[in-house]
């Protein structure tokens, strides 16, 4: 039986609503578990070539460096489990083929985890997996009015594509269980930078978590503002997670910053980089990847998919 709202594998596409658009789920693509996507794209300024991923120095590369996250899991594993959401057995299946979960997460689906999140390049495609059911299914009153909260809501590749659970379909989990508890004023503070930060993967907000990122991102807002952190500090974690789980992106972001502003990475204002205008697929790839708004400048090269 398919899941409410989607169309069979060999259509290819999804009938969405008139007005509405979104990543769409299909059951041949559920679970992507990789990488951070990779683009072979060059920056261009004035219709100049500046530079390629693979050229850019570890100086310029915001993904370079570990992450020290001012972010903890807590009991959010613990509860996803409790709930069924998340079926520890499902996961470890998943990570066999790739050396196993490590020890510290393994442990953070048994019992809180109250470490800080040390985000890497080898653990960055893990937590996109992690915190994507935290976002998914975790109770917000902001997601009362979600893009995602309608009758289409079964055929998003956020909800389509989440198969870890009991469930069929991780429609049935959305905006469903207590996993990050939330005040009004931390609810509202967590939608208000998910409202205004994009991904390079799609062009919906994080609000409109039509993919995994968008979920993950979700998650990892709802947990910071229920720990306290101010809005610029959500900001900051926001851009951090995105550089790291779309690492080849935000390192041309980083030199096109660089040659534009001539500010380094850590003196740029997230709230710029992950706006529409450069962190949205369309906008990263007009703005970014290339521009078209000059003198002997050319089209931008096509950007990255959505891997969910």
């Amino acid at each position: 039986m398919k899941p409410p709202g989607t169309v069979p594998a060999e259509a290819g596409e999804h009938r969405w609503p008139r007005g509405q658009t979104g990543t769409a789920y299909r059951p041949d693509r559920r679970l992507v578990l990789g990488g951070s996507l990779t683009l072979a794209a060059a920056v261009v300024v004035g219709g100049r070539a500046l530079l390629t991923p693979a050229t850019v120095s570890a100086a310029a590369d915001p993904s370079a460096a570990d992450h020290t996250s001012r972010i903890v899991l807590g009991d959010s594993l613990v509860r996803l489990v409790r709930a069924q959401v998340l079926v520890p057995e499902k996961l470890r299946a998943i990570y066999a083929r790739r050396g196993g979960i490590p020890g510290e997460l393994e442990a953070a689906l048994k019992s809180p985890a109250l470490e800080p999140i040390v985000l890497t390049r080898e653990n960055a495609a893990l937590y996109v997996n992690l915190l994507w059911p935290v976002g998914l299914a975790n109770r917000m009153r902001a997601n009362n009015n979600s893009p995602i909260n309608g009758r289409m809501r079964f055929g998003f590749a956020s909800v389509g594509g989440w198969t870890l659970g009991t469930a069929p379909n991780g429609g049935f989990d959305f905006n469903h269980h207590a996993i990050v508890v939330l005040t009004p004023e931390q609810d509202a503070r967590a939608a208000r930078v998910a409202r205004a930060t994009y991904r390079p993967c799609c062009d919906n907000s994080t609000f409109f978590q039509d993919c995994n990122h968008g979920s993950a991102l979700l998650g990892l807002l709802a947990l910071g503002a229920a720990q306290g952190l101010s809005e610029d500090d959500l900001y900051g974690e926001a851009l951090a997670f995105n550089a790291h789980w779309f690492a080849d992106q935000y390192r041309l972001s980083a030199v096109f910053f660089k040659s534009t502003t001539k500010r380094e990475w850590a003196q740029l204002d997230p709230r710029v980089v992950l706006s529409a205008k450069y962190s949205s697929a369309s906008g990263w790839r007009a703005n970014v990847a290339g521009r078209g708004d000059g003198p002997g400048s050319r089209a931008a090269p096509s950007g990255p998919g959505c891997s969910a």
